[in-house]
């Protein structure tokens, strides 16, 4: 049984090695670097540098892959992971889990590049054996994410004690959500994957409650800690998930990744209920019958189309939040203004009323009779403007980053104007998407609300990004130099930018061409507007 294992580990382990030389071929070319045939990741990682080399820079790799800084940085990361846990490998040497697993994700990697690069054409193929992979990798996603919830449960037996808790952690209006989505008395099947995931991996939590249950020195070994390597793990099947909630057959790499992964996740805790240390057994969840996998499925392919899909990463820690979520600066604003104009209508009755009392006590007239003023009948209580997270819920909008994210890529001003003014904070790669369409309206109310820009040292992709549509076509706007101008104008970015231009001029200089002479304007023109 060992050593069909090892050997069924060694092909498939041989079948990636194999596609990523063909595929190191290709991309290779792509960037102008000739080679007769793929070799090892090691070699891989050394010729990509050497392209680096070549071309000035990773922003114009990025370019030539049509990658962003951040895939880019993922990509080349995952590569160097693979080129660590094998430098070289021989046919028939032996394989480990883990080796596989990184293999693995570096396929998926290669997948994600040809999606993005039309000009790529190699083939990530798996032979998998039978036809019902797809069918067990349903049932195999849905068994991983009962059993978070499972033991979440456990850890918080109290309905009460969880809501409470989950309200510390992830604030009330992001509670109020999940109950209005998720079934009834089931606040964790509103969350999105990566908001349950997070309850498991975070570190707190996960060395609380959770820690005990896997600890199986043979599985997650894959990263320093069994935590991390989870999250990571986790991180991964969100994105396969993403695949099934959108209605996509899985490939033959993400079948494979997951059937490695999905061991990995649950026989520790398969362990522990056979020990009788919890009441969740992940075989049990697994044996779902065709009914019940389809009813699950098409929950969460609604619940993904009424969220907007599940996009964010699978974190290290939970974003604690309060009980209250705080005021945003123009409430704070608001109630400094209110409290002085109030002292100001206070001073203003007091010296009417000591005027009035001095005319009136000094006075010898006669007294006459007091005339009441005329009565005016309220209609009813003034009623107070509804605040922007109010209008919100009125046209059925959640508060939730990804419903922010999608009005401002569609330009609307109205619902992204009641976001900011509830005192939601944004990123400036969110505004990729506008100003790819040129949505100026959105762009300029963005602007006006700089200061709850909270994207740390976001100038890099910014300028990544912005550097690459202008290599397509794309014009140097004003929008966009103000752009720079409000965000990319600290000394580091503007002397990294310098070096940048002057770089581009060199290679320029040193081998004239069209793309050489055009990278160069582009880098410059970005460096005038920042400096």
């Amino acid at each position: 049984m060992m050593h069909n294992s090892a050997q069924r580990l060694r092909e498939q382990f041989e079948q990636c090695i194999g596609i990523i030389r063909q595929a190191s071929v290709e991309i290779l070319s792509l960037l102008e670097v000739r080679v007769s045939e793929g070799k090892d990741p090691r070699w891989f990682l050394e010729q990509l540098d050497n392209a680096r080399l070549s071309l000035g820079g990773w922003g114009a790799v990025a370019h030539r892959l049509k990658l962003n800084d951040a895939e880019l940085t993922q990509f080349t990361l995952q590569l160097r992971h693979l080129q660590q846990r094998v430098p070289q490998y021989e046919s028939g040497q032996d394989v480990s889990e883990d080796q596989l697993i990184t293999a693995l994700r570096f396929m998926t990697a290669l997948e994600h590049l040809r999606q993005k690069q039309p000009l790529l054409t190699y083939s990530t193929e798996l032979a998998l054996p039978g036809g019902t992979q797809q069918q067990r990798a349903l049932a195999q996603l849905r068994a991983i994410e009962l059993m978070i919830a499972s033991l979440v449960y456990e850890a918080w037996p109290d309905s009460v004690r969880l809501s409470n808790h989950l309200k510390t952690q992830f604030g009330v209006d992001r509670v109020r959500r999940w109950l209005k989505l998720g079934e009834r008395n089931d606040v964790l099947s509103g969350m999105l994957f990566s908001e349950l995931a997070l309850l498991l991996v975070d570190k707190k939590e996960f060395s609380q409650h959770y820690a005990g249950l896997f600890d199986d020195p043979a599985a997650l070994t894959l990263f320093v800690e069994p935590r991390k390597t989870l999250q990571i793990f986790l991180d991964d099947i969100r994105q396969i998930r993403n695949t099934v909630t959108s209605q996509h057959p899985l490939t033959p790499v993400q079948l494979s990744l997951l059937d490695n992964y999905f061991p990995q996740i649950t026989d520790a805790v398969q362990r522990a209920f056979n020990e009788g240390r919890t009441k969740t057994s992940p075989a049990a969840l697994q044996a779902a019958g065709v009914d019940e996998l389809h009813g699950f499925w098409e929950w969460a392919q609604k619940k993904a189309k009424a969220t907007g899909g599940d996009i964010f990463e699978v974190r290290d820690n939970i974003e604690r939040q309060g009980l209250r979520a705080p005021r945003s600066r123009e409430e704070q604003e608001q109630l400094v203004s209110g409290l002085l104009w109030g002292a100001v209508g206070v001073m203003v009755l007091m010296m009417f009323g000591g005027g009035l009392w001095l005319f009136t006590s000094g006075s010898s007239a006669p007294a006459v009779a007091q005339v009441q003023p005329p009565q005016v009948e309220m209609e009813g209580p003034v009623r107070e403007k509804p605040s922007a997270r109010e209008n919100l819920t009125r046209m059925g909008i959640t508060w939730d980053e990804s419903n922010f994210r999608s009005a401002i890529g569609r330009n609307d001003i109205r619902v992204a104007t009641w976001f900011l003014q509830g005192g939601m904070d944004w990123k400036l790669s969110w505004t990729e998407e506008a100003m790819a369409a040129n949505h100026e309206d959105v762009l300029d109310l963005l602007l006006r609300y700089r200061l709850q820009m909270s994207e740390l040292k976001p100038c890099r992709r910014f300028i990544n990004t912005l550097t690459h549509a202008m290599a397509d076509g794309a014009p140097l706007t004003g929008q966009r130099k103000a752009y720079l101008r409000a965000f990319c104008t600290t000394p580091a970015v503007v002397k990294r930018q310098q070096y940048e231009a002057e770089q581009a001029q060199k290679r320029n200089a040193a081998a004239p061409s069209a793309f050489n002479k055009k990278w160069a304007t582009i880098q410059s023109s970005i460096y005038e507007v920042i400096d």
